[in-house]
């Protein structure tokens, strides 16, 4: 169908703001080559995240808050890199770069349905085959699973270009868009995310509404708490479509 075809980002297309770019990988695909497999995970859920400096609002969430260190430098470079970091000292998680080269922001790829090389997921992730129904829909439920689902690890792959999809420590990546962006998306708070930082305050998560992919959600430490404080609402996870 026409309002299905996709065609190879462009930095151009990443050079705005990361809460702004980030509804507009919805529906697109994360494309790797690791180790011979080839991957095609479609992008169901998102999340932005804004260096210090970066919008009219600082956001306390983002790992690039305090500046430029060793480890979020990807953050701060040319868009269309991926920034792949570890989380919880095991989870390799993978963003794509945005903004303009010395502005930092990433948009963190949560969740996303895979559509082409299961069996190798499945291989990576440990996953009995046949794949059933539910395990088919959790390969790449997740930000840790997604990173296991695509195949690049950190600190390895971390920096490798999306945009051009040059070959990079025995690896390639390429970000492929909708030519007609996903309509029926939903807004709400980061997952996980701690403080205010995880409030209606930065509704910078976007997601495919009715997508069985996406992750559930789940505060962060003192955010639901930060969220009754401001707005009286917080026994439930806000949310609203675009």
């Amino acid at each position: 169908m026409p309002s299905e075809a996709l065609h190879r980002a462009t930095r151009a297309e990443l050079s705005g703001l990361a809460a702004e770019v980030a509804p507009q990988l919805l529906g697109g695909e994360l494309r790797t080559l690791v180790a011979g497999a080839e991957v095609r995970v479609r992008l169901t859920e998102v999340e932005a995240y804004h260096g210090q400096g970066t919008g009219p609002q600082a956001d306390p969430g983002s790992h690039a808050r305090m500046g430029r260190t060793a480890r979020n430098a990807t953050m701060w470079g040319e868009p269309g890199h991926l920034y792949v970091y570890l989380s919880h000292g095991i989870h390799s998680c993978v963003n794509v770069v945005c903004g303009p080269e010395g502005q930092a922001g990433g948009i963190l790829m949560r969740a996303g349905e895979v559509v082409d090389g299961a069996d190798a997921v499945a291989v990576r992730r440990r996953v009995a085959t046949p794949l059933t129904r539910t395990a088919l829909r959790d390969l790449a439920r997740g930000p840790g699973r997604f990173g296991q689902a695509v195949g690049l690890r950190h600190p390895i792959h971390d920096g490798i270009d999306a945009i051009t999809g040059a070959q990079f420590e025995g690896a390639r990546a390429e970000l492929w868009l909708r030519d007609e962006p996903i309509t029926d998306v939903a807004t709400g708070p980061r997952v996980g995310v701690a403080g205010v930082a995880g409030t209606e305050a930065f509704p910078w998560r976007f997601w495919i509404s009715g997508d069985a992919t996406v992750s559930p959600f789940r505060w962060g430490r003192g955010a639901q708490a930060e969220s009754l404080h401001t707005t009286g609402v917080g026994s439930r996870m806000p949310s609203r479509g675009r």
